[in-house]
């Protein structure tokens, strides 16, 4: 198993503490994500497999509809990918993507596996739960996306930066940086 795999395993599995935990009553509670519900959160996150698993023109395993059931759906989302890494003749399987070429295990560990981090904690706002995330995560996800900030921007991913309250610590600077308000 690869580096990879395993930060994706370790970051999917905080993910799926959060999803389990969610109480009934709050899939539809809106989330930091402007316009999206707690179970689109969750939706989002389980597109994963089909997108990335799309750029190397391989099919998810069937999954349940992410709108009739986001757990499962996240479920099947991350046990795809999780199988696409630690299987080496998909992991290396090379795609020509915005930023060059590039492979699956890559494309999961540029875009895939911060996502994670970064919807772990909408995830966690939208659901009432403890909203820490692993400090390491956040320390190597925000060295890596300050480089990018404007191409960030200009993709429509994230909103404009937000000012971080006096004294944050890095986890709130790394979530303002992102555009989230804390």
């Amino acid at each position: 198993m690869t580096e990879i795999a395993d930060r994706y395993r370790r970051r999917a599995a905080a993910f799926s503490v959060r999803v389990d935990a969610v109480p009934d009553d709050r899939w539809s509670s809106p989330s930091p994500c402007e316009g999206w519900t707690t179970a689109q959160v969750v939706a989002h996150v389980a597109e994963a497999a089909t997108l990335f698993l799309g750029l190397v023109d391989r099919e998810p395993p069937p999954a349940p509809d992410a709108a009739d059931d986001p757990v499962g759906a996240w479920q099947a989302s991350r046990d795809a990918i999780l199988a696409g890494l630690e299987d080496p003749a998909i992991a290396g399987l090379e795609y020509e993507g915005q930023l060059g070429q590039a492979t699956f295990e890559m494309a999961i560990d540029r875009f895939a596996s911060p996502d994670l981090v970064i919807h772990t904690w909408d995830l966690s706002r939208a659901a009432g739960l403890d909203d820490r995330l692993d400090p390491d995560d956040v320390h190597s996800i925000f060295e890596a996306m300050k480089p990018l900030d404007e191409m960030l921007r200009a993709s429509g991913s994230f909103g404009p930066k937000v000012e971080p309250p006096e004294g944050a610590d890095e986890q709130a600077r790394f979530l303002a940086f992102l555009g989230r308000r804390v």
